[in-house]
């Protein structure tokens, strides 16, 4: 192994071999406490530590890196307390994580650091969000992202590269290669000899360097980093190492053929670099021995004293308390015909407007309000979306916040979270809410976890164009709240008005959280929910359900598209009906649920979303346990059928409820 020293000093020299040796040193007593059941699980580093010290003390401490679970040396060269760390891998209260992340599944804005989830590959799209807030925001910062040749085969890697080359993001996408994604070796993962071969699909830069060369790595990543600051684009960085223990502890090296250990045992970083230091009179064995003491003392007694802490006393009311970040309504009121305002409109001008014009002009009033919104989806600039719901919008904001996006769903979502973390709010929008499976991951999974892994709100809202009755079959007309609806961490919003739709829409980009919001594409221009809406912004209270119509005989609790089913059916037929449209549908209205309940006694649960597994089934049991003692009949619900949407339109209106509920609630009424 060949060092360049060039013209860095003994001090920059000396901080990488203490920056290695420290997590080494880590390490070894971890594996000492995993041998003695003092440590549950541990993802050994061992051998790759001058990647993740090299990359770390080359960048700015205020630009972000995204490491994996072997990339050790990135926490301890951001200087973070061993004690802390170690609370953190065993759980306790004085972790970052209140207990309630492993090892290094966390992150850290005081660090600049954000640690992964276990689905490889999705923190990639999230390096682009905080590279595209930092490029907007003009601070000449780098993102560092790492991936591991395994994990470059998952989707997410393509999407999130693509994404930052088109978008000329300033993000490093460091590819440890060390030739084995657990045990499957790199044969077995793809079919091209380098990484670097990656980049002109790309159109990107790629380099490949000697990944236990700590000089190489720190020098290739200080120069890339000076480049790209000032002249933003990404860049692949192949570092070619190896993994001298297993996947994990548990899963034994038994795999790996001896000689890949012996070659490469010839080239540990640390040992190499030391025996260089000590060649060129820059180290001895005296500093060493005191290195080495200092390390030693932090790590023995941070290790005493997190043994020593106590068990996480359980508070069920700060679990839940820590599902969102929080939000202060000071205001909540009807004002005229809006229930729940929050913030009212600033004069009582109003303009006869559709679901669609509703929806445009709460985008466009938010976007003047949030100065740090950024919208991004596919055709929503110039072409104005595929409902042309945001036309006008990049002439008023430009390029910069109303963004066209490639067919990166994954990736979008992804930057989503990105900007969240560097404080700013992002709108996504599928063209249509099917296309969000492709997204699925990062909504359910970094989306909705964060604040209760770390504290870190993501502060994205995902417009879902939904519903069937417009003929387009399958894969354009699905109702899909429910796969959400079993989310912890995620608000689902679903108006069913023009005023609702706009009021909740600006409350959404208000919120901190991640709002799903649907809305029902044969609503847009439908001529009979038309009103006038105040042409003022205002915001309604996401959570209160909205009381459509009073009624003695039945409480219909329904949403979206078939709260006016329900309207229509019970003027039509003068049923003394109670309706509740829900409008959120998590958190749901359980107070205005039950009161209705049980003051009728009768509950028809009614929504355009399939019958089996659909959100009714859970709002039917609720009333079944809290309002039994007041009910004269058993709770019924409506849906679809449980099939896939059809497009030919006989067949579409089979399998809506849109008549069946009819029936069904005569039924109720006569029981």
């Amino acid at each position: 192994m060949q060092f360049e020293k060039k013209n860095y000093s003994n001090d920059i020299l000396l901080n990488l071999y203490k920056g290695m040796l420290k997590p080494r040193m880590i390490e070894d007593k971890m594996l000492i406490l995993l041998r003695q059941g003092k440590v549950s699980k541990w993802f050994s580093g061992i051998g790759q530590e001058a990647i993740s010290v090299g990359c770390t003390q080359a960048l700015h401490a205020d630009e972000y890196i995204l490491p994996l679970h072997r990339n050790l040396g990135v926490w301890t060269n951001r200087d973070m307390p061993f004690v802390k760390l170690f609370s953190q891998w065993q759980g306790k209260m004085n972790g970052y994580s209140k207990g309630r992340e492993r090892s290094f599944h966390f992150g850290t804005n005081e660090h600049h650091i954000v640690g992964m989830i276990s689905h490889l590959g999705a923190m990639l799209g999230v390096a682009d969000g905080i590279a595209l807030a930092s490029k907007l925001k003009n601070e000449k910062k780098v993102t560092l992202v790492f991936s591991g040749d395994g994990g470059a085969s998952e989707g997410d890697f393509h999407e999130a590269l693509n994404t930052a080359a088109v978008w000329s993001l300033p993000v490093i996408f460091l590819i440890e290669n060390n030739g084995y994604g657990l045990s499957t070796p790199s044969r077995d993962q793809f079919k091209f000899k380098n990484f670097i071969d990656k980049g002109i699909g790309y159109g990107m830069e790629a380099v490949k360097i000697d990944g236990n060369n700590i000089l190489e790595v720190y020098d290739t990543v200080k120069t890339l980093a000076e480049s790209i600051r000032e002249y933003p684009r990404p860049v692949i960085l192949e570092c070619m190492t190896f993994r001298m223990r297993g996947h994990e502890e548990a899963s034994g090296t038994k795999y790996v053929p001896q000689e890949l250990f012996d070659e490469w045992g010839k080239k540990d970083p640390l040992n190499n670099y030391e025996n260089y230091l000590k060649s060129e009179k820059i180290l001895t064995d005296e500093l060493i021995k005191q290195l080495r003491d200092e390390i030693k003392n932090e790590i023995d007694t941070g290790v005493e004293i997190v043994l020593e802490e106590p068990e996480i006393i359980v508070d069920t009311n700060t679990e839940l308390a820590d599902l969102y970040s929080p939000i202060e309504n000071t205001i909540s009121e009807n004002f005229e015909n809006l229930q729940n305002v929050t913030i009212k409109p600033a004069s009582l001008s109003k303009t006869r407007k559709r679901l669609i014009d509703a929806i445009s002009d709460g985008m466009k009033l938010s976007l003047r309000k949030h100065d740090n919104l950024i919208f991004m989806g596919q055709d929503i600039a110039e072409y104005g979306g595929a409902f042309k719901i945001t036309q006008g919008l990049l002439e008023e904001f430009g390029k910069d916040r109303i963004r066209n996006t490639p067919l990166c769903e994954s990736a979008i979502l992804g930057a989503g979270y990105g900007l969240s973390i560097k404080g700013m709010k992002a709108m996504v929008e599928m063209q249509f809410a099917d296309f969000v499976s492709v997204g699925f991951n990062q909504i359910v999974n970094n989306l909705a976890k964060s604040f209760y892994r770390w504290g870190q709100n993501a502060d994205v809202v995902v417009r879902m164009p939904t519903g069937a009755g417009v003929g387009a079959g399958p894969f354009h007309s699905q109702s899909n709240e429910a796969w959400f609806f079993h989310v912890p961490g995620l608000k689902i919003v679903y108006p069913s008005t023009p005023s609702d739709a706009k009021g909740l829409l600006a409350a959404s980009f208000s919120d901190p959280n991640p709002v799903l919001f649907f809305e029902h594409k044969n609503l847009y221009r439908a001529v009979d929910i038309e009103e006038d809406v105040f042409d003022d912004y205002y915001e309604i209270e996401i959570g209160k359900a909205r009381m459509v119509r009073e009624g003695n005989d039945v409480t219909i609790i329904t949403y979206g598209a078939a709260v006016n089913w329900a309207v229509k059916h019970v003027e039509e037929k003068n049923i003394d009906a109670e309706i509740i449209d829900l409008r959120t549908l998590l958190p749901w209205d359980k107070t205005a649920v039950e009161t209705s309940v049980m003051k009728t006694g009768k509950a028809f649960i009614l929504h355009e979303d399939t019958l089996t597994g659909g959100i009714g089934a859970e709002i039917a049991a609720h009333i079944s346990q809290h309002c039994f003692k007041n009910l004269d009949a058993p709770v019924m619900r409506s849906g679809s059928l449980d099939t896939p949407v059809p497009f030919n339109t006989n067949l579409e209106n089979n399998f809506l409820p849109r008549e069946r509920f009819k029936v069904e609630l005569d039924e109720l009424l006569t029981f």
